[in-house]
């Protein structure tokens, strides 16, 4: 995934956006909450596109801003001494982004990119801290979803130490196909090895693997899902593991369209 100059990489924050009244609010996360707990935040939000490649905020950055997405998928990138990345978590309309980096206004420790084009509501860091001052519910919900996440950062570093990568590739999909609105999801081998952390070529020959068992379908840009519980026998163990948190800690799980 290519960095986007800072210059872009702030456009949502300067663009001019509406607020949310009379918008379907397709944010899990916010959707689970008890009606006073919306109440605190969804009068504050507003609503922004969110370009894919765009990076919501990068390690060392102060953040200043909580999204909470609508539509499309954004990536956590963990950046290496030698300025390569990969990918930690992902997080869609299930979640929410930037509240996962320490106390409000500490500074990022991972890279925040949109994997698709999307829309997201947000608000001030200082108004949600505020509604989390006012709320025990509001705190414990935050903490079931920092649990989560937490749980799938380690299993995804355990993931890409111990499993051949085809497995991977086959979870990762996974994941990206329950936070897509298609089977088909634009996708280069450029954006897939960013991700995972190897080569372009490995990543082709392993896609021919998945490709010949009749699981995806590849095209310049793409990848579509062909058998998704064939997918799900072909990933490691992982990608159900992660499921089960989620069930556990009564999290909302996105579900593949």
């Amino acid at each position: 995934m290519v960095k986007l100059p800072r210059s872009q990489a702030v456009w949502m924050r300067r663009k001019a956006s509406s607020d949310l009244s009379g918008v379907k609010m397709d944010n899990l996360w916010i959707a689970a909450l008890d009606a006073a707990d919306r109440k605190r935040i969804e009068p504050h939000l507003k609503q922004g596109e969110i370009a894919r490649g765009q990076m919501l905020y990068d390690a060392g950055e102060a953040v200043d801003r909580v999204w909470f997405p609508l539509k499309g998928v954004v990536s956590l990138m963990t950046i290496l001494p030698d300025d390569k990345m990969v990918e930690t978590a992902a997080i869609g309309r299930e979640g929410l982004i930037g509240v996962t980096c320490g106390p409000f206004n500490a500074r990022a420790a991972s890279r925040a990119i949109s994997q698709r084009d999307g829309v997201a509501a947000y608000c001030s860091a200082e108004v949600f801290g505020e509604a989390l001052d006012e709320s025990e519910s509001l705190r414990l919900a935050l903490s079931r979803f920092t649990e989560g996440l937490m749980a799938q950062v380690q299993q995804a570093a355990a993931c890409n130490a111990q499993h051949r990568l085809d497995e991977r590739l086959a979870r990762w999909l996974l994941m990206l196909h329950d936070r897509a609105e298609d089977d088909r999801i634009d996708l280069t081998q450029a954006d897939i090895a960013g991700m995972l952390g190897v080569r372009r070529a490995t990543v082709s020959e392993v896609g021919t693997v998945l490709e010949g068992k009749d699981l995806i379908q590849r095209g310049r840009g793409w990848v579509k899902v062909l058998d998704r519980d064939g997918l799900e026998k072909a990933s490691c163990g992982c990608y159900g593991l992660m499921r089960d948190v989620m069930k556990d800690l009564k999290l909302p799980q996105p579900e593949a369209a």
